[in-house]
């Protein structure tokens, strides 16, 4: 027979491997997907550093990479884990969060390196918005590659481009990485 402190130490225990464990696996899902779009926005950016009147097809063709492997990536973690990874009300989100981003673009008729901090600070700003309930990686992550894309567009200059591969490609790699370890 235990007493309540016990038992209450015991819940508390369980409780805290559960988290522990919650932040695992999604650090383990979302890890393989920072890789592979760390690897897209990489080549995205170095391609149009040297290419730059190809940027519109570019950034189209990583995207529709991006996507589908997303894609790929989630059905093989489903069959794989037996968990399921993708959800109508995800998908919805991000289209959502999408279609708002291109809205705020149209608008603001940005020049392209304006465009290219929009759409990287957008992001992170999910990526720390989701680390505050999924853990520190996600909030480590977008800040930095925040701050790191803001000292780039006011102080890099024409090498923006170069520096945002190594930014947010970089970054996004690093990160998936890293959070392969936690």
């Amino acid at each position: 027979m235990i007493d309540s402190e016990e038992a209450s130490s015991a819940l508390a225990e369980i409780k805290t491997i559960a988290r522990k464990v919650r932040q695992s696996t999604i650090y383990q899902l979302s890890s393989v997907n920072l890789i592979m779009w760390g690897v897209l926005v990489f080549a995205g950016y170095v391609a149009i550093y040297f290419a730059p009147r190809t940027a519109l097809w570019t950034w189209i063709g990583v995207a529709v990479v991006g996507s589908a492997g997303w894609l790929v990536i989630a059905a093989m973690q489903r069959r794989r884990a037996k968990v399921q990874t993708f959800n109508l009300r995800v998908l919805a989100a991000v289209l959502l969060f999408l279609a708002f981003g291109f809205f705020v673009v149209l608008l603001g008729h940005f020049r392209p390196h304006q465009i290219a901090a929009f759409w990287t600070i957008y992001f992170m700003l999910v990526y720390t918005i989701v680390g505050l309930w999924t853990g520190t990686a996600f909030v480590v992550i977008g800040l930095t590659v925040t701050a790191l894309t803001l000292i780039g567009y006011f102080f890099v200059g024409e090498a923006f481009n170069l520096w945002m591969a190594a930014v947010n490609g970089g970054g996004l790699f690093l990160g998936g990485l890293w959070m392969r370890r936690e």
